[in-house]
């Protein structure tokens, strides 16, 4: 017999047996042993503050017949931030804001209903801009979120300026990036939407389907006045697959429609702004070939505090800025949020 080949396996399998032992005790004692970790297993991640609070969770929420998705991070006790997405997107579009922000925030971002993952809901419902905000304000209370700043981009403009008009003793800051609430932000691009507000026809609403198609995404909502070279694919193409579902063109054709509802409610929406004087701070994307720069400087009109920085950014300045978004948003917020 090979004495020294024997005597090394003995060696190792007494090392076995030392690793299975201490990863017994270890786990009577609730803790994590080196065979454990290499199988995976860890001690589950602490929300009270520390490194590991920044890791992004993925969650569903039951609320008004859909599962509402959405994304967290950071401490349970800290200050909330709502993180409210636009057209055609969803709370992927945070991807690289939340991790900057959740050392310091409770960060918050849901998938508006028929947005993202949040599409289906289980019975009958009517995709209006009235409706989306109640979902949201039931998923807020939900989760019992008494106090939250919010970040609104274009369509979570009207649905977290609704929220704030309906319950201002809840909302600390606005951050409003590409997020309009003024006429002076519209571009001319609108004719088509117009139209069919105007006079809403089979014919007319049919004609606004281009704004959902792929050349629309990718060059005028993605491309468009951003620096190209910093435009990942993954946003516009994963826009363009949840689209693609059955069902989801219908929806936004309805979204489309009951936009003019948004500028019916603009000068109660200034009337909040005059009244409450919430701090607001406008990160806008100048390059915008929809929300353009007077829409951000409007916020003024109404507070005249209004903190405003004009980005070399297209609609999408979070493709392209997001460490330039989330220091000033780190800036504003711990001045304003005392």
């Amino acid at each position: 017999m090979d004495t020294t080949r024997s005597t090394e396996t003995q060696a190792v399998n007494a090392t076995r047996r030392k690793l299975l032992g201490a990863s017994l005790v270890a786990a009577a004692a609730g803790l994590a042993s080196p065979l454990a970790q290499s199988a995976g297993t860890y001690p589950k991640a602490s929300t009270k503050g520390g490194d590991m609070a920044t890791q992004v969770q993925f969650h569903k929420l039951p609320v008004d017949g859909f599962e509402l998705f959405y994304r967290e991070a950071g401490p349970d006790d800290a200050p909330v931030l709502l993180l409210l997405h636009g057209f055609p997107t969803s709370s992927h579009m945070f991807r690289d804001l939340i991790p900057k922000l959740a050392d310091r925030y409770r960060v918050i971002a849901p998938d508006l209903p028929g947005f993202g993952q949040t599409f289906t809901p289980q019975g009958p419902f009517a995709y209006t801009f009235d409706h989306l905000a109640t979902v949201i304000e039931h998923f807020t209370e939900a989760l019992h979120l008494d106090r939250y700043a919010l970040y609104i981009f274009d369509y979570g403009a009207p649905v977290g300026l609704r929220l704030a008009r309906a319950h201002p003793e809840r909302v600390t800051a606005i951050i409003t990036q590409n997020g309009n609430a003024y006429m002076d932000g519209f571009s001319n691009a609108w004719g088509t939407l117009q139209t069919y507000w105007a006079s809403p026809t089979p014919a007319h609403r049919e004609a606004c389907r281009d704004l959902i198609s792929r050349q629309t995404i990718e060059q005028f909502q993605y491309f468009h006045g951003a620096p190209r070279d910093r435009v990942s694919p993954d946003g516009y193409e994963l826009d363009i697959a949840y689209l693609a579902r059955p069902g989801a063109d219908e929806i936004q054709l309805d979204l489309i429609y009951d936009y003019r509802t948004n500028i019916a409610a603009y000068p109660s929406f200034h009337e909040y702004f005059r009244t409450h004087q919430p701090p607001l701070l406008a990160v806008w994307g100048k390059y915008d070939p929809a929300f353009i720069p007077p829409g951000a400087l409007a916020y003024r009109n109404d507070i005249p505090d209004a903190e405003v920085h004009l980005l070399d950014a297209g609609h999408f300045a979070l493709e392209t800025h997001s460490l330039e978004i989330a220091g000033y948003i780190r800036d504003f917020l711990s001045r304003k949020l005392t």
